[in-house]
């Protein structure tokens, strides 16, 4: 049975970025029905990710405004457009950042997550479908962000982008798994695959970081040495099975050294998660010879360039790059979600603070101010 909604253009609430570092303002929106092999999703939970920050501060790419920022979110399936067979009024699903469309080489391959249709990307603010927006505000466009823009109590999303999940599972919690969590985690159990009673040394601490902690936790890594240049972050880091904490500005030597003098030459695994390219050097250089392996998740900037020996591949250090955790969306994130389900992951950790739809605006103060790892914004109001 079709919603009374389907078909039919849906007067909401939205959290419109009209400029650069500009408050959010909550606007009444329409948007359009779900064209071709598009979603409708009425979205209950959402959470704010850096990305999101990055992109409404327009610091380092070309802005595109009005905007409706948000991805790392789950919500209930309102209607499906043509083509979408696999999805029905009602589902509970993520709607994801990146996508899997299943037919091309990247979907087929067991290797790769990087679908050539359906690809992050940030400069797009129109859908795949038809090249239009499905927000507008008295007839004038909204762009979206990421394909997702979930900062929206209704949200227009390509099928390939959204997940489905369990109904059982509560969305306030498994929102978080779209985005942030998966990435790190992804970058530790299915990148650099520890084994047991290994050593791993974590780059950044911040959600990322915590999330690959966490995997190398639940891995059973014996060691996990967790470095940052905010001590105020270690004790939080306790909580995701960081055992040992380095502060490099807290050394005269290169932190690579720091770290070869505690573990006998140097860790059995490195994940890099600040962006930073010295960080990247470091944890690269940070392996022990013969084994070790360094995998990169932070985004750096455009121009960076890494530069290490040659000499230290040569000496049998692995050097990996990661993509979202290396998860497909749609074929990965339920496992994900029961895996929290069956409490083998732990989610609640990660969120530090909540927040109504009308205070928007308190989980960019949050981050900003760096009081937040994870900060989740209710879109349903109860």
């Amino acid at each position: 049975m079709a919603s009374s909604t389907a078909g039919q253009v849906i007067k909401c609430k939205a959290a419109v970025a009209w400029g650069a570092g500009e408050p959010l303002k909550i606007e009444e929106v329409e948007v359009a029905p779900p064209q071709a092999m598009e979603v409708r999703i009425k979205v209950h939970y959402t959470a704010l990710c850096h990305t999101d920050l990055y992109f409404w501060e327009a610091k380092g790419q070309t802005p595109l405004f009005p905007r409706i920022l948000g991805h790392e979110a789950a919500g209930v399936v309102e209607s499906v457009g043509e083509g979408v067979t696999d999805l029905k009024e009602g589902d509970s699903v993520l709607p994801v950042f990146t996508g899997e469309c299943g037919e091309c080489r990247h979907c087929k391959s067991e290797e790769s997550n990087m679908c050539d249709l359906l690809r992050i990307n940030t400069d797009r603010g129109v859908m795949i479908n038809d090249g239009k927006s499905r927000f507008s505000i008295n007839g004038k466009p909204i762009y979206h962000f990421l394909g997702t823009s979930t900062f929206s109590e209704y949200t227009v999303v390509h099928v390939g982008c959204v997940a489905k999940i369990n109904p059982e599972a509560p969305l306030n919690k498994v929102c978080i798994l779209s985005c942030g969590v998966s990435t790190g985690m992804g970058a530790t159990l299915n990148v650099a695959k520890p084994k047991k009673d290994s050593t791993v040394a974590i780059f950044g601490l911040g959600g990322v970081g915590l999330a690959a902690a966490e995997g190398a936790r639940i891995a059973g890594a014996s060691r996990i040495i967790g470095i940052d240049l905010n001590s105020d972050r270690f004790e939080k880091a306790k909580l995701f099975g960081v055992t040992e904490f380095i502060n490099p500005l807290e050394h005269q030597k290169p932190i690579q050294q720091v770290i070869a003098e505690k573990t006998d030459g140097g860790v059995d695994y490195s994940i890099e998660c600040t962006g930073n390219v010295k960080a990247m050097i470091q944890a690269f250089e940070s392996c022990h010879d013969g084994w070790g392996v360094a995998v990169l998740v932070g985004v750096p900037h455009s121009d960076a360039v890494f530069a290490t020996s040659p000499v230290n591949f040569l000496n049998e250090r692995t050097l990996k790059g990661t993509f979202f955790g290396n998860y497909k969306p749609r074929s990965d994130l339920p496992g994900l979600v029961e895996l929290y389900l069956a409490k083998k992951l732990e989610l609640e950790k990660f969120i530090t603070h909540e927040v109504s739809f009308a205070d928007i605006n308190k989980a960019f103060d949050y981050m900003i101010k760096g009081e937040s790892l994870r900060c989740v914004i209710n879109m349903i109001g109860n």
